[in-house]
Formats: C-alpha cells, structure tokens, sequence
C-alpha cells in the first residue's frame, strides 16, 4: 500500500488482507501492520499447571500444509502449542505460564493465518474500539453466513 500511495498515478488503493494483518504477513519485509482481526474460543479445561484446553480452535488455512497455515494464541501472550497435539477441530490444549491465570470460560484469542478464511469460519465480526464493541457486521463472505 505504501508503494502505491506514492505513486502519482494511483487514484485508490486495495487493502485486501492486509486490513486484517493476519499471520502470513508477519514475515512481509515491506509491510507492517497490527493485528486486527483475533478470534476467541474459551477455555474448557484445566488439566494442570501451565496448561488449559480451548474449545476447538483448528482453523488452519488453506495451501500446502505447515505450521504457517495455522493459527496463532495471540493473547494473553506466551501460551503456545502442544507439540504433541496442536490445534484441534474439537479441543486445543495450550501450554505456558499465562495458562495459570486462566478461569474456565476466560477467552484465549487467536489470530488466523490468512483473512478471508476467518470470515468463512464466522458468521459476523465485532468491531471494536478500545474496549467497547461499537458495531457487530456480518462477514463479507456469505452476509451472515458460514459455509464451512
């Protein structure tokens, strides 16, 4: 987007991801943004310490399969994978410190490995400013619906 905005020709710029800032563009030399688009899913289990379950949680993106097709615990930070596990479609365990100060039903929010797909897996967005959700908007893909 910069390299356009400076363009004297460009009359508008597309976004695309990167309005979302998913994890593929983590990587990006030429790009920096911020997260804008996590997802939670509760925790469901305590099975020990430094480690909680989530419910579900295994939305791995589409392309050759990798650890860079999957999502990310984003926050509270310092919770990673079971190596063992990963994520799952039905639970995902976690491990780290943060998991010690986890209640069940707290949230963990994760950040997906590319945009569009997000909006496959949810029906609507909530938009936040600060700490309030300031408007609840169906996804772009499907107007409200999920089809995966």
């Amino acid at each position: 987007m910069q390299h356009t905005a400076a363009e004297d020709a460009g009359t508008e710029i597309g976004a695309g991801s990167g309005l979302y800032v998913p994890r593929l563009f983590d990587n990006y030399t030429s790009f920096s943004g911020r997260p804008a688009a996590l997802f939670a899913m509760p925790v469901v289990r305590r099975p020990g310490v430094g480690v909680v379950t989530v419910l579900g949680g295994g939305y791995p993106a589409s392309g050759a399969a990798g650890p860079d097709r999957l999502p990310v615990p984003y926050l509270p930070e310092g919770l990673k994978y079971d190596p063992q596990e990963g994520p799952g479609e039905v639970q995902t365990p976690l491990l780290g410190a943060p998991a010690d100060d986890l209640l069940l039903g707290d949230k963990v929010w994760f950040r997906h490995a590319k945009a569009g797909e997000l909006c496959e897996r949810f029906e609507r967005l909530h938009l936040i400013e600060g700490d309030a959700v300031t408007a609840t908007v169906p996804t772009y893909r499907g107007e409200g619906h999920t089809f995966l």
